[in-house]
């Protein structure tokens, strides 16, 4: 039996235009297939997978967490930072709440084991708010004040982990500096301000600028969202004090009722 396409038979003109149009009709039907039905099948076209926020994670917990959202990581570099324990995640690409395919690998900046030293710039004879300067410009923090006789207000000595320690010598960054001060030739004594109800940084600034050190802060309540007040402190207000004295603060919510201690 013969397949007969009527007058339209393989040697004519037409016959031949008719089989041209089956087979475009052909590879037509297979790229529509294959780009509409196969390729997202495969790709996963218009699914996708929003990035979670892995900064602050420790790395050993990354593999079980990525994989129940189908991710993967890997680590392009490390850095430092005194915010983070070590082998944590400090960046990472692409950012969290970003649409990526599944499978997607997330690269991350790890927090080092050992913080990067620098030396210690050299603070002897300067000015406390010079060494303020001078210390975080170079990513190290001042620690207390331990005020001495002296007839100059000037930086005598430079401690670390209480021990005194030498210009130039490499501490980690972030480390605490201790600077022991001359108190000018003024040993004598003044009456405490009243904090009570200030702000707490405003307080701050007070203890710094009067030569004192902050002690032991408590937080009394809930401060989520709001800026806490001062609500109890000691020395007492009007109490003599000396340069150099700790100063113990209480702060919480405006009308929060301080801890009887």
């Amino acid at each position: 039996m013969k397949f007969s396409l009527g007058k339209f038979t393989p040697n004519t003109l037409g016959g031949i235009l008719l089989s041209l149009a089956l087979a475009l009709s052909i590879i037509v039907v297979l790229i529509a297939l294959y780009f509409f039905i196969y390729l997202p099948k495969v790709t996963n076209h218009l699914e996708s997978i929003t990035v979670p926020n892995i900064e602050g994670m420790k790395v050993s917990e990354l593999e079980d967490f990525l994989l129940t959202k189908d991710l993967r990581y890997e680590i392009s570099d490390s850095s430092y930072s005194s915010k983070y324990p070590p082998l944590t995640v400090l960046k990472q690409y692409p950012h969290p709440g970003a649409k990526v395919k599944e499978g997607r690998k997330i690269f991350i900046s790890v927090n080092r084991i050992d913080a990067p030293t620098v030396p210690l710039p050299n603070l002897i004879d300067g000015s406390v708010v010079n060494a303020d300067a001078v210390l975080t410009s170079n990513e190290l923090k001042r620690g207390r004040i331990i005020l001495v006789a002296g007839p100059f207000n000037v930086v005598k000595e430079m401690k670390y982990k209480g021990a005194h320690i030498e210009p130039n010598v490499r501490v980690p960054k972030g480390a605490v500096i201790d600077l022991v001060v001359m108190d000018g030739g003024n040993g004598r004594g003044f009456p405490m301000e009243d904090m009570t109800g200030q702000d707490f940084e405003d307080a701050k600034v007070y203890i710094l600028g009067a030569n004192l050190n902050v002690g032991t802060v408590k937080v009394i309540g809930d401060t989520v969202g709001i800026t806490p007040v001062i609500l109890k402190q000691i020395p007492e207000p009007g109490e003599t004090i000396k340069a150099g004295d700790v100063v113990d603060l209480w702060i919480g919510a405006p009308g929060t009722e301080p801890l009887d201690e």
